[in-house]
């Protein structure tokens, strides 16, 4: 195999790999949400790294895979029917590192109350023993507003008030 054919080679070997990660960080969000939507929240701790954390504003926050597990626990009492729709998602590799963008609408129920929701995820993902794990995952929530309301109002966050926010 001559120099240039084996370049050529080792560039589409790179490419796809690129390629496959992305797809396997967009399999990860996807994988969060689709428990998320089916209620298998005793999953969602083992998306995380062992110290993986996420910020969720004024929702809540946790640190660490026992913080979450209790976080997650906790969601059929906060939200006992929740269905979100990602959509948009960006990711950027850098070797076992990967940033990731994606935006969610939902709907969801709490206090007996119909919301509509819609915000932006910021994730932090490595890669560990060859699977992508979150390491951190942000929340932006852009509104949290009953169904009957406009989100074209000044407090746009009437949802999900955690303790102590």
């Amino acid at each position: 195999m001559t120099s240039d054919t084996e370049a050529r080679l080792a560039a589409v070997e790179a490419q796809v790999q690129r390629l496959s990660d992305i797809e396997a960080v967009r399999q990860l969000r996807h994988r969060y949400h689709q428990c998320i939507n089916e209620g298998a929240y005793d999953e969602i701790p083992l998306l995380f790294t062992e110290d993986g954390w996420l910020d969720f504003s004024y929702i809540g926050k946790a640190n660490g895979r026992a913080t979450l597990t209790k976080f997650f626990a906790s969601m059929p009492r906060v939200l006992p029917f929740v269905k979100q729709f990602i959509h948009n998602h960006i990711v950027n590799i850098d070797g076992n590192r990967a940033s990731a963008v994606s935006y969610m609408e939902a709907r969801t129920i709490n206090n007996g109350e119909a919301f509509i929701v819609a915000g932006r995820y910021d994730d932090d993902c490595v890669r560990q023993d060859g699977e992508w794990r979150f390491k951190s995952m942000t929340f932006e929530a852009y509104y949290t507003l009953p169904h009957n309301e406009s989100w074209a109002q000044d407090d746009r966050f009437k949802m999900v008030r955690r303790e102590g926010k």
